[in-house]
């Protein structure tokens, strides 16, 4: 598990590569600015996830469908009978669904055309327009609410497809795991501001003459106007490079059937890059860990440990606010002792703090915000490393490509943790058994990770790596 080492760039090495379409990156100055403004769509589209997903469109909506349902308690969305209280999560599982389906085909479009910066655009203000529409959610509109989540949420995984795509361009290889985790870092402060904001108005909303669910549509599509003020930075900053078939005959469309082609030559070409794959492996097993312990986690709280609602969201908050400062310590060690062997580091700690949580004790808060910081300290960090180090083992040209396939192995599989979480409680009836079987995510992708030979993986794709990886 040591450092992999090599005379290769050096912190500052203006390496050549894709990073500008030319053959290298770009001088300092203009890096610098790149970078800069690349965080700030990390700040814009982090309140989306945290104060819309995480915390108010899951109650609001279901009270709406519920509003909507028949005497027994279904709604018929195309005619189909859903319960009310399962509504939220089949709108999510559908959005997922489709943006498995989208991310791929707009990264390989991106790719061919060189024109990232578009496609990003439309979908960043697709999905900061439905946001900012669920102001309009109310009465028993469930129907409206599915629909601008799914696109909402569709928008968001493949707008940040393309926004990832640029890293591997904006930052040489030694400066990535410092990038990514600055990203992150920002992400996670425009998320605690924006959430704690927005639980201040919803708790004083009755003092301000707003009546709750008004409070709630507003919260909602704050998030959407914050989303669509900040991605302007980043739309500006940020500079195209040449696709990567801008010279070969017939290249550079941007033609849903030329974005189709490029996709299954994508899928074809990874079988190229074995080590690559093996990678985005580890990380499909060890991020559904981690995506998991953070959806159930307040489930554990509530159902098993007895804590009350104010309660949770104090831990969300704490979650969110020591993030920041995970992300840039963890980024730090990277820097020391390379972002593989960090993120190793994590996994360990993830499995020691969801073992913590099987024995934590029931009905004491203090120690259930032990666990939401301990949870918080290793979250952005492992997020932030595993985007940085994934960015050194793409061919360069392919970027927002290889990046689909990253958000795919996360969203795609988003399924598996949760089902085990449920089979678990199914057969044993106790979240502490549950919790404690998502351990088995952690261990997989700790030693998958392990065998992947990061130099030569990087070697194999044709790109240059940083001296600590």
């Amino acid at each position: 598990m040591g450092t992999e080492t090599a005379a290769g760039a050096g912190d500052t090495g203006e390496n050549t590569g894709a990073g500008d379409g030319a053959g290298g990156f770009a001088g300092a100055a203009e890096r610098r600015r790149e970078q800069r403004g690349w965080y700030f769509y990390d700040w814009a589209v982090s309140v989306f996830s945290t104060s819309v997903l995480t915390v108010f469109l899951g109650p609001y909506l279901t009270s709406v469908a519920e509003a909507a349902a028949d005497g027994a308690g279904y709604v018929h969305p195309l005619g189909i009978p859903v319960r009310a209280g399962s509504y939220f999560a089949y709108a999510v599982s559908l959005s997922v669904l489709l943006s498995v389906l989208v991310m791929p085909l707009a990264g390989a479009i991106a790719d061919r055309s060189g024109r990232k910066k578009p496609i990003m655009g439309v979908f960043a203000y697709l999905g900061a327009a439905a946001t900012t529409g669920m102001f309009f959610l109310e009465g028993d509109r469930y129907l409206l609410g599915g629909a601008l989540l799914v696109v909402a949420n569709v928008s968001y995984a493949t707008a940040v497809v393309v926004y990832n795509s640029f890293l591997p361009q904006i930052a040489t290889p030694a400066e990535r795991d410092a990038v990514s985790s600055r990203g992150w870092a920002f992400g996670y402060a425009s998320g605690s501001l924006v959430l704690a904001a927005n639980l201040a108005f919803f708790l004083g909303h009755e003092s301000l003459g707003v009546d709750e669910g008004t409070a709630v549509r507003i919260c909602l599509a704050s998030a959407g106007l914050w989303w669509a003020v900040f991605a302007i930075i980043p739309l500006r900053r940020l500079r195209e490079r040449p696709g990567a078939h801008a010279g070969a005959a017939g290249g550079g469309g941007m033609s849903l059937r030329g974005g189709w082609r490029q996709l299954a030559g994508t899928l074809r070409d990874l079988r190229r890059y074995p080590l690559t794959l093996m990678f985005l492996l580890a990380y499909l097993l060890y991020n559904d860990g981690v995506q998991t312990v953070i959806t159930q986690a307040s489930v554990f709280g509530s159902r098993e440990l007895g804590m009350d609602q104010t309660t949770l969201i104090g831990a969300i908050l704490l979650v969110q606010v020591l993030a920041v400062a995970g992300a840039l310590l963890l980024g730090r060690l990277a820097v020391r002792y390379g972002a593989k062997r960090t993120i190793l580091g994590s996994l360990v700690a993830w499995t020691a703090t969801v073992g913590a949580g099987y024995v934590l004790p029931a009905g004491e808060p203090v120690w259930f915000y032990v666990l939401a910081a301990a949870i918080g300290m290793v979250l952005g960090g492992t997020q932030a490393l595993s985007r940085s180090l994934y960015a050194q083992l793409v061919p360069p040209g392919r970027e927002a490509e290889y990046f689909s396939l990253y958000e795919v192995s996360d969203r795609g599989t988003s399924w598996l943790g949760p089902l085990v979480f449920g089979l678990t409680y199914q057969l044993t009836g106790s979240y502490r058994d549950a919790i404690i079987s998502l351990v088995v995510f952690f261990v997989l992708g700790f030693f998958l990770l392990l065998r992947v030979p990061v130099r030569r993986a990087v070697a194999a794709v044709g790109a240059a790596a940083p001296d600590r990886i």
